[in-house]
């Protein structure tokens, strides 16, 4: 034990002591040694020597006091900003020498990470308030699968007979009923009935890290509302479209029976009853067979099949698709060689009703049609560009059976987009910037 005690350190503050002591160990022994040398008394020597033993002393325990009470004033504001108040500041000394160097820099760093605190305190909070003014269920998991956060939505979904979203925490995915989410795909849909009530939900997943450990974040959202939203807004454009072309079908039919029939009634018959019969019920006929037509074309575009994927070569399709258009000179400029993998059938019929429809505008005002393609990373760009009378209204672009063409059917471009979609590209039709014209984007995958 004795030994032990030997090895042992010597503290900070002895250490300092014992240096203050050293430092005035030369300067207190030639002191002491010219006393007693000299020519004094024992009483003035004793007297001397006591004095100079308590200013030795003195000074180095006041040494001693001055640099520790400095580094425990720096440790009580330390440990204060690790407990978390922010509050504490050190009295910066007059001189600017490094101990006050040092307190500036304590007393900045206290400031610094006040407000870094305030801040992330009005985050949290707002955080807290977005997520509980959301209509989306949010459910955050630990790495044991146990619930550690919720908002109202998720309350709602999962324990709506309960006032507050605290009795669902602390409680594993398996109680809760949701531990099938957090396996499997990261998003998806699911048709399921919660404690909340039935219906058809998005289910999204993602991971974060929070003390070192994995967590999951569920976001579970209700899709029934708004498919039902966006049901009830197609309808109304079908029925819209449907309304207008059968009125405009049904309503010259109702006219010319109703004066058929009063041509029939009338006695004696006109001389050229023959003919005016003859010429209404081809009225008639030609009215039927138009609205025979738009069924028909309804029914196609309602039941497009499936795309069947094979490999294509854009260019030989475009070209195939231009020379079909015998009105005007298609002009073709030279692209990329680019392999497809879709339908043959569908992606030249798109082409097809995108360059007849170019035609159909040019036509009006003597322009031209102009086609090219570019590659575009992932994707390929083919640009059909006009010299028509450009768009005047682009709402209804791509409505079904929207027509602003005498004797148009109004699917040629829903279909278009249709097929474009299904390939998991897009289309897109706008009026060209600068110039007169129309320009239409069809984008597929490479």
């Amino acid at each position: 034990m004795a030994s032990e005690r030997e090895r042992r350190p010597l503290d900070f503050e002895t250490r300092i002591l014992l240096l203050s002591f050293a430092t005035g160990l030369p300067g207190s022994l030639v002191a002491l040694a010219l006393l007693w040398t000299g020519d004094y008394s024992t009483k003035v020597r004793w007297t001397l020597t006591v004095l100079v033993l308590a200013f030795w002393w003195g000074f180095a325990a006041a040494l001693k006091e001055r640099v520790i009470r400095s580094l425990q004033t720096l440790s009580n504001l330390l440990g204060a900003l690790r407990e978390g108040d922010f509050s504490l500041r050190a009295r910066r000394p007059r001189e600017t020498d490094a101990l006050a160097e040092v307190m500036h820099e304590v007393n900045a760093l206290g400031e610094v990470l006040r407000e870094q605190r305030l801040g992330a305190v009005e985050a949290t909070a707002l955080l807290h308030r977005v997520m509980e003014e959301v209509d989306v269920a949010i459910f955050a998991f630990d790495d044991q699968a146990r619930l550690q956060l919720v908002n109202r939505a998720g309350q709602r979904l999962l324990a709506p007979d309960s006032g507050t979203a605290e009795v669902l925490l602390g409680q594993t995915a398996e109680d809760l009923e949701v531990a099938d989410c957090l396996t499997g795909e990261v998003a998806r849909t699911l048709e399921r009935t919660f404690p909340g009530g039935p219906g058809r939900w998005e289910v999204r997943r993602s991971t974060f890290r929070e003390g070192g450990l994995p967590h999951q974040l569920l976001v579970i959202s209700d899709l029934s509302q708004t498919l039902r939203e966006e049901e009830r807004q197609a309808w109304r454009r079908l029925l819209r479209v449907l309304g207008h072309e059968l009125n405009n079908s049904l309503a010259p039919i109702r006219s010319m029976a109703g004066t058929l029939l009063h041509l029939l009634e009338r006695e004696p018959p006109p001389p050229d009853w023959r003919e005016d019969m003859s010429q209404g019920l081809s009225v008639i006929g030609d009215r039927s067979e138009s609205l025979i037509r738009f069924m028909a074309a309804y029914a196609r575009l309602a039941r497009l099949p499936p795309p069947r994927r094979t490999g294509i070569e854009l260019s030989e399709l475009i070209r195939r698709a231009v020379a079909l258009e015998t009105r005007l000179a298609v002009r073709v400029a030279s692209g990329p060689r680019v392999e497809l993998q879709g339908d043959r059938d569908q992606i030249e019929q798109a082409l097809i009703n995108l360059i007849r429809n170019a035609a159909d505008a040019a036509l009006g005002t003597g322009g031209g049609v102009f086609v090219a393609w570019q590659r575009e990373d992932a994707h390929v760009s083919v640009r059909i560009d006009d010299q028509g009378p450009g768009l005047a209204n682009t709402e209804n672009l791509f409505v079904p059976f929207y027509t602003t063409k005498p004797g148009g059917s109004g699917i040629g471009l829903a279909l278009s987009r249709q097929i474009a979609e299904a390939h998991g590209g897009s289309l897109t039709l706008e009026n060209r910037r600068g110039e007169t014209g129309c320009e239409a984007v069809l984008r597929l995958p490479v």
